[in-house]
């Protein structure tokens, strides 16, 4: 029910609209009446009513006034004035102010309840209104998520379907940044730099921020503080200046995602410092790259396994020999390509696959040869882990302990190592039971506890740690030990 008060200074105009008037009639409820200003406005705030009958005069702060303050704080409010013959002026006043109608006194039964017809229709008008506008933004919404969608699967074909969904903005954006999000997507608080639309691609959430601003600090500063917001992952492609290049980014933030969820890394991961074997294509199917993982990995089991699905996935495509010969061929020589990321080679020169399975007559023979080389590239990964893996990592380690304060890239330490970055990463995950980055930030944190121990100011440890801003190194800060730095300092 609409809620109404009455605020006259008059007795006999209060108590005969109280009880003269049928207000649930008109799916209304008197909720209060004041006799002075002062005391209307403490209702106003109390019971926070529809609509509002308000006399011109009243003591304390006089009806325009009141209207003045209602409207300020709640646009919304309906408000009627009374008012005396001889208050146009007044009436101009009120008018100007927003109020809808304005009843002379004497008032009367039919006065009001003509008014309150009025009110009613009005209501009912913008409440339809309302409505319109609601569903005109959703199905614009729905129009520019499916136009967004197509430019991450189609690029430059569905440009002018994009533009033309996105509207004037278009024009003003300068570059695009496109993340895919695993588990519940929390709140993303944005402010004009940037606007964000959300896409389902049938297995993932992906948001496209579409960047109106040059500003690289603001973005990371915006990711690190949403993806701690909750326990979530995240994968970041990278920005890209030209709109037909959002497809790098869709791929980019897709790989980023999945390289994330094997570490078991809540929080963001971007592109950038999971590396990538530049030999080996972008256009894997989920099939291949699955047992690429396995491989990295080293996890022998869930290789054979994935190998079965894909095997069979491969008969439901009845493709006949020199297809099933030639997709072999290419997971074999992707295979390849990852072992070489452990610094390995598959055998010595003379290691000729392409000529091994051309031998091979029957679909058996290929299947078990596939098997076959699989498994042997995978001992080799496990056994190059074996002999490598505490001296890379301790080497690592060491490097990251003393550069802490410069911009680490897990390429530059894969580099220093000799490993290809994807195949570091895992390895330093599976010794120190931490990614990388957050071994790296453990190592600035506790340094920086060290430092404020000392007594130093909280701005010169966040650029000595590391960070580019203090805010940035405050929320890493707080969300390591469970207080400020601030707090942190005054509690040594």
């Amino acid at each position: 029910m609409l809620k109404v008060a009455i605020f006259d200074d008059e007795f006999i105009v209060i108590e005969g609209l109280k009880k003269m008037i049928d207000w649930s009639k008109y799916g209304m409820e008197l909720v209060g009446t004041a006799k002075d200003g002062n005391s209307a406005l403490s209702l106003f705030h109390s019971e926070h009513p529809d609509i509002i009958f308000t006399d011109i005069r009243m003591p304390g702060i006089d009806g325009l006034q009141l209207i003045e303050k209602v409207l300020a704080e709640a646009p919304e409010t309906k408000c009627i004035v009374f008012s005396g013959f001889n208050e146009f002026e007044y009436v101009r006043r009120a008018i100007r102010l927003g109020v809808i109608d304005y009843l002379e006194k004497p008032i009367t039964i039919p006065m009001i309840e003509e008014a309150l017809q009025k009110i009613t229709l009005r209501i009912n008008q913008e409440k339809e209104m309302s409505e319109l506008r609601l569903r005109w933004d959703r199905n614009r919404q729905e129009l520019l998520q499916k136009a967004t969608l197509d430019l991450l699967l189609e690029g430059k074909e569905a440009i002018t379907r994009w533009r033309e969904s996105f509207g004037d903005e278009a024009k003003q954006v300068i570059g695009i940044t496109v993340i895919a999000i695993s588990g519940e997507r929390p709140s993303l608080q944005l402010n004009a730099s940037f606007k964000a639309v959300p896409v389902w691609n049938g297995t993932t959430q992906i948001l496209v921020l579409f960047h109106f601003e040059n500003n690289p600090e603001q973005l990371s500063e915006l990711l690190i503080e949403w993806s701690e917001q909750e326990e979530v992952t995240i994968g970041s492609g990278q920005t890209y200046l030209n709109i037909t290049d959002i497809s790098k980014s869709y791929r980019e933030a897709l790989h980023a995602l999945r390289y994330g969820r094997f570490l078991d890394s809540k929080g963001w991961t971007r592109f950038e410092e999971v590396g990538k074997n530049n030999k080996i294509p972008e256009d894997l199917s989920a099939q291949e790259e699955a047992i690429l993982y396995y491989m990295r990995t080293g996890n022998k089991e869930g290789l054979l396994g994935q190998l079965d699905k894909y095997i069979q996935w491969l008969d439901s495509q009845k493709l006949n020999p020199d297809m099933m010969e030639s997709e072999f061929l290419k997971l074999v020589y992707l295979g390849m390509e990852v072992v070489k990321e452990t610094g390995e080679e598959t055998q010595q020169t003379g290691y000729y696959p392409q000529k091994d399975i051309r031998e091979l007559n029957t679909r058996e023979e290929m299947t078990t040869w596939l098997y076959s080389q699989m498994e042997m590239m995978i001992e080799l990964i496990n056994s190059s882990k074996k002999s490598n893996k505490h001296k890379a990592v301790e080497k690592a380690k060491e490097y990251m302990e003393k550069n802490y304060h410069q911009d680490i890239t897990l390429q530059e330490v894969a580099d220093l190592v000799g490993m290809n970055p994807n195949y570091f990463s895992l390895l330093f995950k599976e010794e120190m039971g931490l990614t990388y980055i957050k071994y790296l930030t453990k190592c600035r944190m506790e340094k920086a506890k060290v430092m404020l121990k000392e007594g130093q100011k909280i701005s010169e440890v966040s650029e000595k740690v590391g960070y580019l801003t203090y805010r940035h190194f405050s929320e890493v800060f707080k969300k390591y030990t469970g207080m400020t730095p601030g707090q942190f300092k005054e509690n040594k």
